[in-house]
């Protein structure tokens, strides 16, 4: 099973590296890249670790997509064409809504809106019902590593502002928001190719604003703790897939 794991932000592309300081960086027309080995053995009395067993190591190409819906897209589609892997995954950061999701929650994605459209001429559900993406998961069955809320998130070129999270909450019942998952996961089902975005909530928006708006240094802390913990259940997910594949 060859696998890209597309990586989004400046911020959580430098967080990977020093998870893996021994990388052999290769160049893109988008962003660096590298693979590395991972071993995948574990306890022999865990059910993930016995399916791990005909899979003991899996080697992965960490990409680094860039940010923003155009460089997500742009990128996605290159990682397919040029790796032409047989799953892509997406780790990453994600802002929650105070009262509605917990700071430190792991969402496994599965669906995606694009929620920064604005259409003055036609339909604007229209437009907005072709630019979200329902990503399948049966595959994977519901035994999921480690503890997910399995959840829908909207996605925007921009931070999420306050007053419009109440527009969010009733119009697509929404929890969090990110940037770029709407973008590659939209990418991804053009091309049949199977998906999981897994997006840590690293931080949370309420009427006041969010403990990260202006203050970059906790937000660097909190996406550095939320890839390593994302990284840390890597080597489950890689190894539930395999054994779905």
């Amino acid at each position: 099973m060859k696998t890209v794991i597309l990586i989004s932000a400046d911020i959580e592309w430098r967080a990977i590296c020093g998870i893996y300081p021994q990388a052999e960086l290769q160049a893109s027309p988008y962003g660096e890249w590298f693979s590395v080995k991972i071993d995948l053995s574990g306890d022999p009395r865990d059910m993930i670790a016995l399916q791990r067993s005909v899979h003991r190591f899996a080697e992965p190409i960490f990409f680094h997509g860039g940010w923003g819906k155009i460089a997500a897209a742009a990128s996605t589609q290159y990682s397919i064409d040029h790796f032409k892997p047989d799953l892509l995954m997406n780790l990453g950061t994600c802002g929650g809504f105070a009262g509605r999701i917990e700071s430190g929650e792991i969402i496994l994605v599965d669906r995606t809106i694009v929620y920064d459209i604005l259409e003055l001429m036609g339909d604007l559900d229209e437009h907005l019902a072709h630019y979200s993406t329902t990503i399948d998961l049966a595959w994977l069955g519901e035994a999921y590593p480690g503890r997910v809320r399995r959840d829908l998130l909207v996605s925007g070129d921009r931070d999420l502002i306050a007053q419009e999270i109440p527009y969010l909450v009733e119009k697509f019942n929404a929890n969090a928001g990110d940037w770029e998952s709407g973008a590659i996961a939209w990418v991804a089902a053009r091309n049949q190719m199977r998906l999981i975005v897994l997006r840590g909530v690293t931080d949370l928006v309420s009427a006041s604003g969010s403990e990260a708006y202006g203050d970059m240094e906790y937000f660097s802390q909190a996406a550095l703790q939320m890839m390593h913990r994302l990284v840390e259940a890597l080597p489950d997910w890689l190894s539930l897939a395999a054994a779905k594949f």
